[in-house]
């Protein structure tokens, strides 16, 4: 019992922050704004998600990136290439959690572990894994949909890597990686041994870049999460991303696959889509397409790969998020 409350404590007022948001209503009531309104309500969607979604990844950057500290590309390579067969993809995935926090920046670690004549599918696990089921990812998604769901995605996320990565491997489709790369060959440099204060400085520097990069599509997701929020009805979103729609996983799917952000980015329109009644599947399949298939990091990826793979890796990719979708609509009961 007493674990219990601990944990709602630490979900409620550490990770999701309800304390802010009660503040921000207080504060918007006391300037004589109508918090219960649409427009005083997207407000107050607006400014707590904004601050909360700052703080968190803050916290959450430079903490990861600290860890990454310790998992220079070249350690990394030596540590893939040290695992064979589903191992290798098993330990290529975990990697992919404690790097980069979009799928276009996966991309060039990808090209550098496959230059460095990594297998193919070994590659492609971490690829996968990368943008969908990073560390950040746990935290974020906790801080709405509880640990379970949180855990279980990252989970479910890693299976769709490891597989996706055999999927491929099995193909021998290592003749479709574009020649520039798989002749380039790697160079073995052993990265330098940081001091505790070294990587402390190096956090700082992550956190600072990969905010400036990332704050504008926070921005944007808060805005249209508010919108969502407040000004589309309920019965709309149940219409479209509900149980009565039986394809509304594929919708949410193919709808993602030509935007751009990460996770911080869509964590503010997920959260307002389960507020109005959409089913977390659908909402969990949207999240992992924009991250993992946004189109823009596919015309980067093409750029290494040739057409019939670059094919494969979205089909597999939309499949296995399709299938996610529908298990998690299926179990919603038995995780929320």
């Amino acid at each position: 019992m007493c674990m219990s409350v601990i944990w709602d404590f630490i979900q409620n007022q550490i990770l999701a922050m309800k304390w802010l948001n009660a503040s921000i209503g207080n504060i918007l009531t006391a300037m004589g704004i109508d918090i219960t309104g649409r427009m005083g309500g997207s407000v107050q969607f607006f400014i707590y998600d904004v601050v909360k979604i700052t703080i968190l990844l803050c916290c959450l950057i430079f903490m990861i990136s600290y860890i990454q500290s310790y998992f220079p590309p070249e350690r990394s390579k030596k540590i893939m290439g040290r695992f064979h067969g589903i191992w290798a993809n098993i330990i290529s995935a975990l990697l992919g959690t404690v790097t980069p926090f979009c799928s276009c920046s996966s991309i060039p670690l990808f090209i550098g572990f496959t230059s460095a004549g990594l297998p193919i599918g070994v590659t492609f696990s971490f690829l996968i894994s990368s943008p969908m089921v990073d560390l950040g990812s746990l935290v974020l998604l906790m801080s709405i949909f509880g640990a379970k769901v949180a855990i279980v995605y990252v989970l479910v996320g890693l299976i769709v890597a490891i597989i996706g990565g055999k999927i491929i491997e099995n193909l021998n489709m290592e003749d479709y990686v574009e020649d520039f790369i798989r002749n380039a060959g790697g160079v073995d440099i052993d990265a330098p041994d940081l001091t505790k204060k070294e990587r402390l400085t190096y956090a700082k520097e992550q956190m600072e870049s990969t905010f400036k990069k990332v704050f504008p599509y926070v921005l944007v997701g808060v805005g249209i999460g508010a919108v969502i929020h407040n000004w589309i009805p309920e019965s709309w979103i149940e219409l479209v991303l509900g149980s009565k729609n039986p394809f509304g996983v594929i919708l949410a799917t193919l709808i993602g696959v030509p935007m751009y952000a990460d996770i911080f980015g869509t964590i503010p329109v997920a959260e307002a889509l389960l507020y109005k009644g959409a089913q977390l599947g659908t909402i969990l399949s949207f999240m992992m397409a924009v991250t993992t298939l946004s189109l823009p990091s596919m015309v980067m990826l093409r750029k290494a790969v040739k057409p019939k793979l670059l094919g494969v890796f979205i089909t597999i990719c939309t499949v296995g998020i399709i299938i996610v979708g529908y298990l998690f609509n299926i179990f919603q009961y038995l995780l929320v």
